[in-house]
């Protein structure tokens, strides 16, 4: 209300003052004009009358190059037309023939003329004076002419007095009658509109605002609980949740999608792009946008993660999305392990069948003699026991993995296992020249005798193969306050730092261009890890290449009589 009431006052002001002001324009700019015209005649009247009285040629040049004229111009003309002097040049003789202007014509046949017209010299609207001399020729004075602006501009000062005295009354009146009328109306307590002293004609907006309070009150309350409630469910969330509308701004982000985006609350204001940029992710929100449900699969940095776009419908209308991200790392990296040990089996299973076929067709067609029929028998013997034993360590990962062995622990001496296992591979170790030796203390744990031994064994078999000649096997078996341990250190050819971290890998060699030489399934480590982990066991391993390595197996007093699936 307070503006409307200055608004009325001060357009009713504005426009008073404007029409006054155009009504006082049109009469100055008459008034100005033909002061203007009567100046410039008298000027070039005595103007004339000086250079005639001039009797020389130079004379009449010097009088008129005397001449101080404040924004006039003279200029001389013969009867043809030709310009003899100009005082806005030193080179009148370029200036174009005058003989066709009006003012030139009209004082060439009555002895004075007088027009206004714009200017082929400098453009500017001018107007022009000229009257015929004693000598037939034409003396003409110039000047500017006044336009409305020129008119507009000389009324500013006065005119801008005007105005401010104008707007500074309407904005007291307007501020007066505005604080009086207004006053009551801004005096309600929106709080408690009902106990509010204001016009009678108001008491039945004060009593609807008073029930509104109410119910927006309580919708309030419970919008509060609702998004404390939202909150707690998707803070808490470890899959990534963002909400947006349809412009696709952020609505919501819980912590999760901002750990896994790498956003803060800054980013967030750029919108759902702003998130990942990637051609497969807009689509998957123009998708949902467009009232399917979207799809993408992105990865970022190691982690591979599953976006789950889901339009939120108001009626028929797509008003937002649901963006859900779920960590697909873990179930990413078994389909990878799965499909290289396909691909490894399958690998190590051809070679053997190859040379077993292959022998056993050149015994079938008759193509060997005796002799090396029976080499060929040794050799198909030879690449049967390594596809057995490939087989059996295949059977013994997955039973490892699967918990499919049942735990029946009895006590076990690690030191006595370790010289049992030293006993198996003591002919293996003396034709590689390597020596074998077993120390420590007793090392009691109860476990899966068998699975331990195994362990052991291709521990052990892992040294010796990968030793030097000449080189040597320790075992050792230590107790203390963390348990059990049972380390396997040769002096061997050493594992590359970088490599450290894979030897546990099923199939993985080190060094394969010896891998056919040293024999073996390829799998003996990663029944290690599997073995160890199956009794709760840790395992690391240290090396320096060229020089030696060790693995070591601990054994925790915690874990010592629990299954391998905690029962």
């Amino acid at each position: 209300m307070t503006v409307k009431i200055f608004k009325g006052i001060f357009i009713t002001s504005v426009t008073v003052l404007l029409a006054s002001l155009v009504v006082f324009f049109f009469f100055s700019y008459d008034y100005f004009g033909d002061r203007l015209e009567d100046e410039v005649v008298r000027e070039a009247e005595y103007l004339k009358r000086g250079f005639d009285e001039a009797e020389a040629e130079a004379d009449k040049l010097d009088y008129l190059g005397s001449l101080s004229l404040d924004g006039a111009f003279v200029t001389l003309i013969k009867d043809d037309g030709t310009v003899v002097f100009d005082t806005r040049t030193d080179a009148p003789e370029k200036l174009s023939n005058h003989a066709n202007r009006e003012e030139v014509r009209e004082a060439k046949a009555v002895g004075e003329g007088l027009a206004v017209r714009q200017s082929e010299t400098d453009g500017i609207k001018t107007l022009y004076c000229a009257r015929r001399t004693s000598d037939g020729r034409i003396l003409r004075v110039g000047t500017e002419h006044f336009s409305a602006t020129d008119v507009l501009a000389a009324m500013v000062s006065p005119t801008l007095v005007l105005f401010l005295c104008v707007l500074l009354f309407a904005l007291l009146a307007a501020m007066l009658m505005s604080r009086s009328i207004v006053k009551p109306i801004n005096d309600i307590d929106l709080d408690d509109p009902e106990n509010t002293k204001a016009y009678e004609e108001l008491r039945p907006i004060l009593n609807k605002l008073a029930s509104q309070n109410y119910r927006i009150t309580k919708q309030m309350h419970e919008l509060r609980k609702r998004e404390i409630e939202f909150n707690s469910i998707t803070g808490n969330m470890s899959e990534g949740m963002v909400i947006i509308n349809s412009r696709t701004a952020i609505l919501s982000c819980n912590a999760s999608a901002k750990r896994i985006f790498g956003v803060g609350d800054e980013e967030l204001a750029g919108g759902v792009l702003s998130l990942n940029s990637s051609e497969s992710f807009r689509l998957a929100i123009s998708s949902a946008l467009s009232g399917k449900n979207g799809y993408d699969a992105i990865r970022i940095g190691d982690k591979y993660y599953s976006v789950l776009v889901t339009p939120v419908f108001n009626g028929a209308r797509v008003d937002g999305a649901v963006i859900v991200i779920i960590d697909d790392t873990e179930k990413e990296e078994r389909e990878t392990l799965r499909r290289e040990f396909t691909a490894n089996v399958s690998h190590e299973l051809k070679t053997p069948l190859t040379s077993i076929s292959g022998f056993a067709e050149l015994i079938s067609e008759g193509i060997a003699d005796e002799e090396d029929s029976k080499r060929f028998a040794s050799n198909i013997m030879k690449e049967s026991k390594r596809l057995i034993s490939l087989v059996g360590d295949i059977i013994r990962l997955n039973q490892l993995d699967g918990g499919e062995i049942p735990f029946d622990p009895v006590k076990i001496s690690l030191r006595e296992c370790a010289r049992e296992v030293i006993g198996r591979l003591e002919h293996i170790a003396e034709r590689s020249e390597v020596s074998l030796e077993v120390s420590g203390s007793e090392g009691l744990v109860d476990g899966n005798r068998q699975i331990i031994e195994e362990m052991l064994y291709n521990l052990t078999d892992n040294a010796i193969k990968y030793n030097k000649t000449g080189g040597r096997v320790a075992i050792f078996v230590a107790e203390d306050s963390l348990g059990v341990s049972v380390s396997v250190k040769d002096t061997g050819i050493g594992i590359p730092a970088d490599k450290l971290d894979r030897v546990f890998e099923r199939f993985y060699r080190v060094d394969k261009s010896h891998s056919k030489e040293i024999g073996g399934t390829g799998l003996g480590l990663s029944i290690v890890k599997h073995a160890a982990a199956y009794h709760k066991a840790k395992i690391s391993i240290e090396s320096v290449l060229g020089e030696w390595t060790e693995i070591t197996v601990v054994f925790p007093h915690s874990a010592l009589s629990e299954s391998a699936d905690g029962t």
